[in-house]
């Protein structure tokens, strides 16, 4: 059964704690993208928050670079797939307490300071297909806003999205529940027995 969500949500609320990995669901609402020059910037600079022209207080962060294109009407995504989430996991876990971030979605995961974070603030982790990134921009409907467009270029700058049905699976929730680690020590296991170690 798939779980409908609307985001922006408050990462401490018994709709994001109820969620468990394994859950599949579906995201309707605004998410926020960030790749390593937001995340760097967010904690190493700590802008004041006025000068973000959204509040993420609540936000869905996508680790994310899209391929924009420009239009008359503005800018639209075109390709929208997932990053490697390890990359900023040396800063995830400040601007999930900082910023008041109630969920990530990306692929591949986390580590073990941002799981803490999960836990102290009743964020999860939104697993997105990776290799689907046409399909993925198609469940985005509208650009909102744009945050270091001209600093960072369009694949680092932080765009506001507003999203219909955007597919995840919950694989990492506020409870400690990891099914990427589940998976790596099931896998390792069965190596062994078929290598006979």
């Amino acid at each position: 059964m798939v779980k409908l969500l609307r985001v922006p949500v408050s990462p401490a609320s018994e709709e994001m704690r109820s969620l468990r990995a394994g859950d599949i669901v579906s995201l309707s609402g605004t998410i926020v993208t960030g790749r390593d020059k937001v995340h760097k910037y967010l904690v190493e600079e700590k802008p004041p928050k006025e000068e973000i022209p959204f509040d993420l207080n609540g936000a869905v962060l996508y680790h994310c670079g899209p391929v924009m294109r420009k239009t008359e009407e503005g800018y639209k995504a075109v390709a929208a797939g997932p990053t490697t989430s390890m990359r900023v996991e040396m800063y995830e876990a400040r601007v999930i307490r900082e910023y008041g971030i109630s969920g990530i979605i990306g692929k591949g995961g986390m580590g073990e300071n941002t799981i803490r974070a999960f836990k102290e603030t009743g964020s999860v982790y939104f697993h997105t297909v990776g290799g689907a990134a046409v399909y993925l921009a198609d469940r985005i409907k509208k650009t909102r806003n744009v945050w270091k467009l001209d600093e960072f270029g369009p694949t680092e700058a932080m765009w506001l999205f507003e999203i219909e049905n955007f597919p995840a699976i919950v694989t990492i929730d506020s409870h400690g529940n990891n099914i990427h680690s589940d998976i790596e020590r099931i896998s390792m296991k069965k190596f062994l027995e078929l290598t006979g170690r």
